[in-house]
Order: structure tokens, then sequence, then C-alpha cells
């Protein structure tokens, strides 16, 4: 216990590059006392080799004391680094509960053989859903015995929830809602409303594309290229502007000129979050075509700025966001023609941007982080109460 009395959490997390943690666990640390516990917060290192390549850790977001254990990218650290600094942090910070950043990797395994032998109370983010990764027996048979070993699992959505339950584990055990955007620090819906009121939608809008993020696999990006060449041939005005770095870039530009769209496909590179925004804005619609995905902040992003979006029904987050001819449209990861029908409905909501608009930035307003906060100090509490 603290001098204040009151019990300790310990919260771990794998890099400062996230801003959404950043934003949420700020909120996590102005309202604990509030709600009867202790926080204290460590991130592993600043960030990881593919997270750097879009940007650097912004530590604005971080409203809140932590501990740094590794400067630098987290897959440059040696595993026995890893392992030493993070069981030491937790024999030599004693807490009530301890809230481990994952499950997949051997560190939070080790943290937690030592919060078992430590007798300390322990639960775990989970991003994963059952769509996430492909199933092998004894990666599911060691997640059944790692879950089966905490005592609380902090979800981001309804899927990752059900993700867990599916290992046995009681529903009471589980909260979900754990997740929301860091939006620019200036960021106003009510000014994102009022650029609509004034402006509408333009025909140049109306027909122009937008995705960000990695230029990575998993991405689907080649099933965009393809999709848009389809929407290209009925919409001859459509624009695609993809914004972001990574391993696939010269791939996917020589991928653009094989199918003739060099002329209606822009590659910008790496953006602000605000310039994101201002593409946003004047996209019909934001497209995230992923194989994988266990959440998709993005989708966040792109209805916080009332922007319609078009993702792929494999990510996480679909079933909370992306409410068909509302806030946009999902899709059967893979199906080209599907993801083109899909480009082209979104098109024809951005006929009438205010209206849509409207929708997005309702749906969104209840996936803050300050919601994402109390959830999660929720859990804390119902936890520590739990003999």
């Amino acid at each position: 216990m603290t001098m204040a009395g009151l019990p300790r959490v310990r919260i771990y997390h794998n890099n400062l590059w996230a801003r959404y943690k950043g934003a949420i666990f700020s909120k996590v640390y102005s309202s604990s006392s509030r709600n009867g516990v202790a926080t204290s917060f460590v991130q592993v290192a600043e960030t990881e080799t593919d997270r750097a390549m879009l940007s650097g850790a912004d530590v604005s977001y971080h409203q809140y004391p932590y501990q740094l254990l590794f400067p630098g990218n987290y897959d440059t650290v040696p595993l026995y680094r890893l392992v030493t600094a993070a069981t030491a942090d937790v024999f030599r910070n004693p807490s009530e509960l301890v809230v481990l950043p994952g499950y997949h990797r051997i560190e939070y395994w080790a943290m937690l053989v030592v919060c078992i032998l430590l007798r300390r109370k322990r639960a775990v983010f989970c991003d994963s859903t059952a769509n996430d990764q492909k199933k092998y027996y004894w990666k599911e048979k060691a997640k059944a015995f790692f879950f089966h070993r905490c005592d609380g699992f902090f979800c981001y959505g309804i899927r990752s929830k059900e993700y867990v339950e599916s290992y046995g584990v009681n529903q009471e055990k589980t909260y979900h809602g754990c997740q929301a955007a860091a939006l620019p620090h200036g960021y106003d819906a009510s000014a994102i409303l009022r650029f609509y009121e004034k402006n509408g939608a333009d025909a140049a809008t109306q027909s122009r594309f937008l995705y960000f993020g990695r230029l990575s696999m998993e991405k689907g990006l080649f099933d965009l290229l393809d999709a848009f060449r389809l929407v290209h041939e009925q919409m001859p005005e459509a624009r695609l502007d993809v914004v972001g770095s990574g391993p696939l870039k010269d791939e996917l530009v020589e991928r653009t000129r094989e199918l003739g769209l060099e002329s209606a496909v822009a590659y910008l590179g790496s953006k602000s979050l605000e310039d994101i925004g201002q593409l946003l804005m004047r996209s019909a619609a934001m497209i995230l075509p992923s194989h994988r995905e266990p959440w998709g902040l993005v989708v966040n992003e792109a209805l916080s700025y009332g922007c319609p979006v078009v993702v792929s029904e494999i990510c996480g987050c679909v079933p909370e966001l992306v409410v068909d001819g509302v806030t946009g449209y999902s899709f059967p990861a893979g199906d080209i023609r599907a993801l083109c029908a899909a480009m082209i409905a979104a098109a024809r909501m951005s006929i009438d941007r205010l209206s849509a608009a409207k929708k997005c930035l309702d749906l969104i307003a209840q996936y803050t982080p300050e919601r994402a906060a109390t959830e999660i100090l929720r859990g804390c509490v119902r936890i520590l109460e739990t003999r």
C-alpha cells in the first residue's frame, strides 16, 4: 500500500511510440486517486524499428510520470536484457496489481512467473482477435495456460473480449473498450463540423480516397491498388492518396505503373497528424484493406475528422466503429470486387458529406481516452476487490 493508503497498480507498456497509450495512460493517472488506486507506469523502450520509419516517439502525449527501461528501439535490445530488466522492475517495485503489456513475448512470461511467485495480482492488455493470427496447437495451449493465470484482461474491443473468453476465461474478468485514438492536441470536433457546414463536399472530395499507415504486406495494399483500378474504370476522376512509409514502397509504386495508374495514385510519404486530418476532410473515404489488424486506430482517426471508412471485416474495430451505410462499409478481406463496390458506395455517401460527417462524429465521440481510462480503472478496482 502507498503512504496514502491506496492500493498500488503498476502498468507496463512496450514502447513510448504509441501516442494512443500515452493519451489513455494520462487519463488513467489523472483519475487514479479518485478511483481509489495509485498508478505507476513503465515503458520498456522508446519505439520499434518499423514504427520509427513512420515517426519518432512524441512524448507530449505522455502526461504522466513513467520509467523508461531502454532508450531506442525495443527490437534491438537483447532478450536477456529485456527479461532481466522487466523482472527486476517487478521485484523492486511492490504493487498489489501488475498490468502486463501482453502475453506473446518471453519477457512477459517471465514477469507473469515473478508475479505468481510474489503472489501479486496480474492483468494483461489484449488486442488480439480470433482473426488476427494463424493458430498453432502449442501456441493455443500456451495462451490458455497464460490466460488462466491472470486475474483480469483489458481488451481493446468486443472481438478481443470474445477471443479471451474463448479460452474459457470468466467474462467477469474481461473489460473491453480500452482503446481510443490520440488526436492532435488542438483537435476540436466542433471545428470539424463547422468545416463541413461551410464547405460541404465538392466533386474532388467525392472521388478522392485515402490510405495512411505502414506500407507493409499485412495491410492489403496490393488489393487496394487492384480495387482502385476497377473504381477508376467507373470513376475516371477518382484519385488515391497513399500516406506512410514501409518496406513495400517500391513494389507498390511498380504495381501502380503496371496498372497504368501513375496519374491517379499519389505516394505522399509520412505526414503529421494535422496534415492527415486535412487530407481526411477532403477525401470521400479512408480505406483500410488489411489482411490482419487487431484493431485499426486509423479508423478512429478518420471518423474523428468526419471521414467515412471502408474497412476489411478482419479488422477488430469493425463491430463497434464500422456501421454499413452510416460510418462507411466493411467488406471481406481479400475480395477485390467487394472492396471496389464498398469504395464506390462510400463515395456516394460523401455527396451529402455534412450528414455523413455528423454520423461519423456522433459515433466516435463515444470512443475517447477518458472512456478507455474509466474502463481500465474500473477493471483495476474490481480485480483488487476480488479475492
